[in-house]
């Protein structure tokens, strides 16, 4: 197993760690609880930056890698909104329209390997996942504040939309019988 995949691993074995430490803050602002859940999750997102360059700089590109690094970075986020749904601060029509999107995505990239293809993560899905990252540590520094809330689970949305789409729209080739 290559140094970047361990890395990754990393990051999914970070998930239940940072829940627990969400759960135990309540949603409490300013708990020792939250803070540490925060940077937990701040580590876990940098460890997709970390894995990707460790990757490409030693030439540790690997399948396994190739499906694990997308897959940790959305049980990352996804239990973060999980979270915040549950604490009603991120609606769940919102969670649905990511998990939606994740699952659509994943879907087509099955349709195109089956077909020989492979769908490289593009620029508006790294765009996606860190905007999701930024905004979920806003929502944790200030998880009371609705305004700020409705920004992020806005750019959240929008940038998964858009995304989703571009995903679609470049490769709906795949999606027919040649």
């Amino acid at each position: 197993m290559t140094t970047a995949s361990k890395i990754t691993l990393a990051r999914v074995a970070l998930i239940p760690v940072y829940m627990v430490f969400m759960y135990l803050s309540g949603g409490t602002p300013n708990t020792w609880q939250l803070w540490t859940a925060l940077a937990i999750f701040v580590v876990a997102s940098l460890t997709d930056y970390v894995d990707g360059h460790i990757a490409r700089k030693y030439n540790q590109v690997s399948d396994f890698g190739k499906f694990l690094d997308p897959l940790a970075d959305k049980l990352l986020t996804i239990a973060a909104m999980t979270v915040f749904c549950e604490w009603g601060i991120f609606p769940a029509w919102a969670l649905m329209i990511v998990l939606t999107r994740e699952f659509a995505v994943t879907g087509l990239r099955l349709v195109a390997v089956g077909k020989g293809n492979v769908i490289a993560a593009g620029w508006s899905g790294k765009v996606k996942t860190a905007s999701t990252m930024v905004g979920l540590c806003v929502m944790m520094v200030f998880p009371q504040i609705a305004v700020s809330n409705w920004i992020v689970v806005g750019v959240i949305v929008a940038t998964t939309l858009y995304s989703g789409v571009e995903y679609f729209v470049q490769n709906w080739n795949c999606l027919w019988d040649k």
